[in-house]
Formats: C-alpha cells, sequence, structure tokens
C-alpha cells in the first residue's frame, strides 16, 4: 500500500481504469518492499494461501496437478506456480504488476526452476479458450480487481469443462473492521454490506493510489454460479497455535477469534 504522507484513506466510487492504473503502480512501487518483507515466508517455491500459512501441501485445495496446465493470476513472484512446476504441473504466471514478475525472472535465475509469465490484468486474460485445467489466485487479483463477474467469466472461459478454480481473499467478515491486528481492531467500524470500495488517494488531487473492493460471502457464491461454477468447499483457516507473525491486519489476537481468510474452490460444470 501506499506510504507516502501525501496519501489519505477513504470509502468512494472508483471505475475500472482507475482501479487498473492505481494497482499497477503501487504494486510496482511496492514489489521491492513486498518480497524483502514476506520473501522468506512465502519461499522461492512455496504455496501459502494467506497470512495464516495455509500450505496448499497439506490442504490440497487444487488437488493432483501432475501433468495439468495451472494459470496462477495474480502472481506475484511466482512462488506458487514455481511450488506445482516442481510437482509435474505446467504452470504459468500472470500478474499486472511488471516489477512483480522481475522479481520472479530473478528467482527463476537464482534457482534454476523458470516459470512462464505474462504482465497483464484478470479482467482480460490472453490466452485462448480452454487453456488450463486449473487456475487460481492466492490473495493475488480478485480483490483488486472493479469487476469480479469479468474476472470469474474470464476464469471460465480458459478452463476445460470439469476445470477447477480457487482464490484466497481477505475474508469479507473483516471488510466491517479496522485494518489493525491488535485488541483494539477488534470492533466493527461499517457495515459488512457496504460495497464501497476503500481507496488511498492522493490527498491534494484525489487520484486513486491503491483500491480493493469488498464483496460478501453472498455475492462470491452468486458470480460463481452465474459463470458455471459450483462451489466445493469455503475454507475459513484458524489461526495456528504457536504462529505469531504480524501481517498488515492480520495477527494472532484478532485471528483467535474469527477468520482472515476465506479460500474458495469451485469446479467449473
Amino acid at each position: 500500500m501506499p506510504s507516502s504522507d501525501s496519501v489519505e484513506p477513504t470509502r468512494r466510487p472508483v471505475s475500472e481504469a482507475e482501479t487498473r492504473r492505481a494497482n499497477r503502480r503501487d504494486w510496482d512501487a511496492y514489489a521491492d518492499e513486498y518480497q524483502a518483507t514476506h520473501g522468506t515466508f512465502l519461499g522461492d517455491a512455496g504455496f501459502i494461501w494467506s497470512p495464516e500459512g495455509v500450505d496448499e501441501a497439506e490442504v490440497r485445495v487444487l488437488g493432483d496437478v501432475d501433468g495439468r496446465d495451472v494459470l496462477e493470476i495474480g502472481c506475484g513472484a511466482a512462488q506458487c506456480a514455481r511450488w506445482l512446476t516442481a510437482r509435474g504441473a505446467r504452470a504459468v504466471g500472470l500478474d499486472v504488476s511488471h516489477r512483480q514478475l522481475q522479481h520472479g525472472r530473478r528467482i527463476d535465475l537464482d534457482s534454476g526452476s523458470s516459470v512462464p509469465t505474462v504482465c497483464a490484468t484478470a479482467t482480460d486474460l490472453p490466452f485462448a479458450d480452454g487453456s488450463f485445467d486449473i487456475a487460481f489466485s492466492s490473495f493475488g487479483a480478485l480483490q483488486f480487481v472493479y469487476d469480479a463477474g469479468a474476472a470469474v467469466a474470464e476464469v471460465a472461459r480458459v478452463l476445460r469443462p470439469g476445470g477447477r478454480f480457487a482464490f484466497s481473499v481477505t475474508h469479507p467478515i473483516r471488510w466491517s473492521m479496522p485494518d489493525d491486528p491488535t485488541a483494539e481492531g477488534l470492533v466493527v467500524t461499517s457495515s459488512y454490506w457496504d460495497r464501497t470500495p476503500y481507496v488511498e488517494q492522493d490527498a491534494e488531487t484525489g487520484e486513486p493510489r491503491y483500491v480493493e473492493h469488498h464483496r460478501t460471502v453472498g455475492d462470491w457464491v452468486r458470480v460463481l454460479a452465474r459463470h458455471g461454477f459450483r462451489l466445493e468447499d469455503l475454507v475459513e483457516p484458524e489461526w495456528p497455535a504457536g504462529h505469531d507473525r504480524v501481517w498488515g491486519g492480520w495477527g494472532p489476537v484478532r485471528g483467535r477469534l474469527i477468520p482472515g481468510t476465506a479460500i474458495f474452490s469451485a469446479t467449473l460444470s
């Protein structure tokens, strides 16, 4: 997120173009700090679904990936796609941030494990119909796009029949609370049903610098169903004992009481 003193948080409507422009610029600017701060936790070739440390090796949300064509949407440095490649998948990463993908190339060179990546947006996937068996997003894209329906429709288009789509997002209940991992953050300050985007904007010009969009659990269920997906699971991870890492609004104080993450898993009919 932007750290300049000239940036102010607000809740207000924004367009698709504003959302994409703000988030591309912000993630390009934040990529170095993000990888330096979280890279060890994520691993160069690791698959972590959430700040709680939910590991795909344990939960197996995607099932068997050996020999499957897999798309990671909002891949960052493609750590998850690299982990999948080591397990026999033909994985491809996509991210709106060119700088994040440069970190992926750095890891490729350091590790000797190369993952093909493309710089593009989740709402306009540059792939042919029916290109993949699995698509997923680990906190990578879905809450950063203006039109979730367009993103889910694009996933349905590039998946083969029976394909799996899984994604993790901030648990919708968290949107009614401040982004504070301490005991002081255990208070409801806004309506769960208020879908007005969260925006960090330039204090002088009002130009959006960072944008997140809120959807309720019901919103996600309906958008999946509307585009031909059958919801198979909704994982709401509990905070693990002994896990003391604080990441934004996630931490052991709040995490022991309410979920911070929602992991949706669905198949295309």
